[in-house]
């Protein structure tokens, strides 16, 4: 066996490892709890469980959702059609992109493989990335959940300037990208993931409406178990610094404009949490930090997070994956200064 292959069956059955150790901790959690053994472990121990174990659960529904959607493009939607719908100049296709985003409700957990599998057909990278930090914010659910979050109010500068924000930030990260790597290909392999199906048997002769269901089945699963380990890694080290994070130091530091920015940024980062979810999170912190930095907070975290940043090093290449999260970072950062300095000090007078 080659060493390639070695590897490839090495991280196969360390995924499958990890999906079994989740399912164990999942059904067996309750009496787990009861163990004497788990009674005498640290508490501090017990909540990174508790809070891996929800992370992963919260996440699971939408990296369903997010891999069917991707196998439905991948058997559904040609190369063809994706050349036909996009505007023929680079820059001129970014607009479109970010109000692709604004319809579907797709979190960060479902929309990397999408993204994805979207470039693999033949979308411009840059457009991709537009729709990828765009399409976790700019949905309906998002901006229902950060409207009840912030007191139900149309012009609370929180779910206004989250949604304006992230709508401008994404054509300006797209087309940063753009002329950073001119549409060169950043996915991982050009392998065709397709190989598992006409070993199954699916394309013999003219597609069957069976053999499509087949086919959208198989792309699921092998995207599926490719997400899973990454996800459960991600949650893992996300419970610990949730559960070791002294958050004491961070409400020390909380009430100026740019540490506070910076601090809920990264904050952000390593909670992973689903942009459905987190304008409640952001909320419980508004005593301690400024407005400015709960925006970034919001902003920052569904466009990058340490979860989806093992999904993208999964799908994409590192020098890429590296250049995004160094863009992204310096875009927001410089958004919510922005916004710190000229508009948010005006805002009630405005609105």
């Amino acid at each position: 066996m080659k060493p390639q292959q070695v590897r490839s069956w090495g991280k196969d059955l360390i995924g499958i490892g990890l999906l079994f150790l989740f399912l164990f901790l999942f059904l067996f959690s309750d009496r787990l709890s009861d163990a004497q053994y788990i009674q005498d472990l640290p508490g501090a121990w017990v909540n990174v469980n508790t809070i891996f174990l929800s992370i992963v659960i919260e996440a699971i529904p939408f990296i369903l959702l997010g891999v069917f959607v991707s196998a439905l493009i991948q058997i559904y939607i040609t190369e063809e059609t994706i050349q036909r719908y996009l505007p023929k100049n680079a820059l001129g296709a970014l607009f479109p992109a970010a109000i692709l985003g604004a319809i579907f409700p797709l979190c960060e957990c479902a929309i990397v493989p999408v993204v994805a599998r979207l470039v693999k057909k033949g979308m411009p990278l840059h457009v991709g990335v537009v729709f990828l930090v765009a399409a976790p914010i700019l949905n309906p659910i998002v901006f229902a959940s950060t409207f009840f979050a912030f007191g139900s109010d149309w012009t609370h500068p929180v779910l206004v300037s989250r949604m304006s924000l992230a709508f401008i930030l994404s054509i300006v990260i797209g087309a940063v990208l753009y002329f950073m790597f001119k549409n060169s290909y950043q996915l991982r392999s050009k392998k065709t993931p397709d190989a598992h199906v006409h070993i199954h048997g699916v394309h013999s002769g003219k597609p069957t409406i069976g053999g499509r269901i087949k086919e959208t089945i198989y792309h699921a699963v092998d995207e599926f178990f490719l997400m899973g380990k990454y996800l459960i890694l991600g949650a893992f080290v996300a419970a610990l610094f949730q559960t070791f994070l002294d958050r004491n130091v961070l409400q020390t530091i909380g009430q100026n404009d740019y540490s506070s920015s910076l601090v809920m940024m990264g904050f952000a980062y390593l909670l992973s949490l689903c942009s459905e979810a987190d304008a409640f999170v952001a909320a419980s912190f508004g005593r301690d930090f400024t407005i400015g930095s709960l925006i970034a907070f919001l902003v920052y975290g569904p466009m990058l997070d340490l979860k989806n940043t093992f999904m993208l090093f999964a799908y994409f290449r590192s020098k890429f994956v590296i250049a995004f999260m160094v863009i992204v970072t310096i875009v927001v950062f410089i958004a919510i200064v922005t916004l710190n300095q000229w508009v948010l000090p005006n805002w009630y007078q405005w609105f």
